[in-house]
């Protein structure tokens, strides 16, 4: 029987404050003292619920969103650009009194990847009681990011995302789970990743971190180097191995984001897929699939929000 809502998105939400700048180079925005002239600034939501939510929503899916807000001047940013695509979507939005809403400043100098200074806000505090489970239970497919910036979902080994995500399950939805790269400098980056992914995956049924993401949590020591030389250690085998390794922690599909070198996916057989009975694909076709995809050519307008 189908549920009244497709996908529920959860988790981190914020608003994306970006000058434009790309003539600034990152040596000169280094020297103190300096004013350095800037163009427009955008203005954009940011955060799993948001990157995802609203392109699934623009793509036509039946989306519900849900996370926590302030009622602060950020919280009345987000919330009107959300608006703008459907007032409907912020049904499950939570609003906080007197709680302050979580802002990334995205800086972009010329020639180089961006730069995120961000402050968690009421992110730090969404754990499962910002949950309306009876809500979980109505979607097919509950989908959470990113707990590596929302510091209860990590904190204890990860008990409060491992309470999620039995909750989910027993709630009956299909679950997937999306990651963002710890800061090395703060708590996430401290993390016993691999101890947490092993809590949480034999309840997750579709994986989906970035490679650099995965890299940090399972392969610290070969981090650096391997993004140093992704040209000659990047492989398919590299790849399949390192899918292998979180599939044999539970997750049933595991997919890579590469950035620009395209997306890695690997799947466990049928029997493992059985969750997702439910939806519109042949399983026994998708068993046992590893698959690479290199990126569609694109006009490159920013990068955002596009990893």
């Amino acid at each position: 029987m189908a549920k009244p809502i497709a996908i529920l998105v959860a988790g981190h939400l914020c608003i994306d404050l970006i000058p434009t700048m790309q003539h600034i180079p990152l040596e000169g925005m280094i020297a103190p003292g300096k004013l350095h002239e800037v163009g427009a600034l955008t203005m954009s939501t940011g955060g799993a619920v948001a990157n995802t939510g609203l392109a699934l929503h623009r793509l036509g899916v039946n989306v519900k969103l849900s996370a926590l807000l302030g009622d602060d001047a950020i919280a009345r940013l987000i919330a009107g650009i959300i608006e703008r695509h459907d007032p409907a979507l912020m049904e499950h939005i939570r609003t906080m009194p007197g709680a302050a809403s979580s802002y990334t400043m995205v800086l972009s100098p010329s020639g180089v990847d961006r730069i995120f200074l961000h402050d968690p806000g009421l992110n730090a505090e969404f754990d499962a009681s910002a949950l309306d489970f009876d809500v979980v239970a109505q979607a097919q497919i509950f989908h959470l990011g990113y707990p590596p910036i929302l510091p209860r979902l990590y904190a204890d080994n990860g008990d409060q995302l491992v309470e999620i995500y039995q909750r989910a399950r027993a709630a009956g939805a299909i679950t997937s789970l999306d990651m963002s790269l710890p800061d090395p400098n703060s708590a996430s980056g401290r993390v016993d990743w691999r101890a947490l992914l092993r809590r949480v995956l034999p309840l997750v049924d579709i994986f989906l971190p970035s490679l650099d993401e995965v890299l940090y949590m399972l392969r610290r020591d070969d981090f650096d180097a391997i993004r140093a030389e992704y040209d000659t250690r990047l492989t398919f085998d590299f790849l399949s191995e390192l899918a292998d390794e979180l599939l044999d922690m539970g997750s049933p599909i595991v997919g890579f984001k590469l950035a620009e070198r395209g997306a890695f996916l690997k799947t466990a057989d049928v029997d493992r897929l059985s969750a997702l009975r439910d939806l519109p694909l042949d399983l026994d076709a998708w068993a046992n699939f590893v698959g690479y995809h290199p990126i569609y050519e694109v006009t490159v307008r920013g990068t955002t929000g596009a990893g």
